[in-house]
């Protein structure tokens, strides 16, 4: 099912570039065709003033001098064929999973922030933005693109990762996109990271609930009908003040979701989210997107600056830190899904092929 589901995502995966957030995604499909043409390794061929060929010499040469050319941009300036062959560097770099997501999170830091920056498009019409954006980032976007490239080897694996850890079981639409970090996010990519709030908080561990009504939520934002039944959701999440004495036990790759409340504590939700990465001594360090570009900073200063703010500048209303999810990176996340997915997962299902798909089982 995966093969016939994931040739029909690729096979839009040039019009997407075009109707991509920015000129460089715009020129994305022309740069590839150059690169067809022309690539890296290849030699050049270049005229002669009598009109004759010839080729530019080593093909070593070649390639080594565009990949020091790839290395030497951040990621968020990369176009998609150069993303491409970044990620098999890091692969063949950096073996070990959770340093990869350190490394590839850090390679997009100034990247430029800016909110709801992804929709369905082409496939569906309810939010025309496109399924990928290499330029901007927000919280969300910047998270599961990291996650996405540190588990793909190319940009083929990389578009398919993204939409699997971005929708419920790989489903593309807007109905099935994880839109509640705690109750959507977190839950349906379980096959990714593990949630070990209640035990990093032990006794402190702070209960909170929530009524999500989906249906509601469809229909206002998007103007689209679904029969889902509204949930009531509980959980726990480490208060601020108990994270210095456990964020030693915090691992670089760890998933972070920023728990506020413009109430009491029990009536908090994610607000933010980023990525826990080590400092060059073994500090825990924050790397997040957030307004003005990417950044990485230590999370005891992330906390500091926030209770500050909440302490002396937020206004009546305003939703302040009142703590944090921690959801531990698996082992294997790979192994993980190919025993919901199979041995070709991810699997990637388009808007109107599931059908289609059932019918090729």
């Amino acid at each position: 099912m995966r093969t016939l589901d994931l040739a029909k995502v690729l096979a839009v995966c040039g019009a997407m570039a075009l109707a991509g957030c920015s000129a460089t995604q715009q020129k994305a499909a022309s740069d590839a065709a150059a690169t067809t043409a022309q690539k890296a390794g290849e030699p050049k061929v270049i005229k002669q003033t009598d009109g004759s060929e010839a080729d530019s010499g080593s093909t070593a040469v070649d390639g080594e001098e565009a990949m020091a050319a790839i290395l030497a941009k951040p990621l968020y300036e990369m176009k998609p064929y150069e993303v491409d062959r970044y990620l098999a560097y890091a692969h063949e770099t950096e073996p070990d999973l959770r340093k990869r997501i350190a490394m590839i999170g850090r390679k997009n830091i100034g990247q430029p922030y800016e909110l709801y920056l992804l929709g369905e498009f082409p496939f569906e019409t309810y939010d025309s933005q496109p399924l990928f954006c290499l330029e901007k980032s927000d919280c969300v976007v910047f998270s599961e693109h990291t996650y996405a490239m540190a588990l793909s080897k190319d940009w083929p694996e990389f578009f398919a990762m993204l939409q699997r850890i971005r929708y419920r079981n790989g489903e593309i639409g807007v109905a099935s996109r994880n839109h509640y970090t705690e109750a959507d996010w977190d839950k349906n990519n379980s096959w990714l990271v593990k949630d070990i709030s209640a035990e990093l908080a032990g006794d402190r561990a702070q209960p909170f609930a929530q009524k999500i009504d989906r249906a509601r939520f469809l229909k206002k934002r998007y103007k689209i009908d679904r029969d889902i039944p509204v949930q009531n959701f509980k959980d726990v999440y480490v208060p601020w003040d108990k994270v210095a004495e456990i964020e030693d036990q915090l691992q670089e790759g760890d998933f972070v979701n920023v728990m506020r409340s413009s109430g009491s504590p029990a009536e908090a939700y994610a607000g933010h989210v980023g990525l826990i990465v080590k400092g060059p001594n073994g500090e825990t360090h924050f790397l997040h997107s957030t307004e003005p570009r990417v950044k990485e900073q230590p999370l005891s200063e992330y906390i500091a600056n926030a209770r500050k703010w909440a302490d002396t500048e937020a206004k009546p209303g305003q939703a302040k830190l009142m703590g944090f999810k921690f959801l531990r990176l698996e082992k294997d996340p790979i192994a993980n899904l190919k025993k919901i997915d199979g041995p070709d997962a991810p699997k990637v299902t388009p808007p109107g092929l599931s059908k289609v798909a059932a019918a090729g089982n």
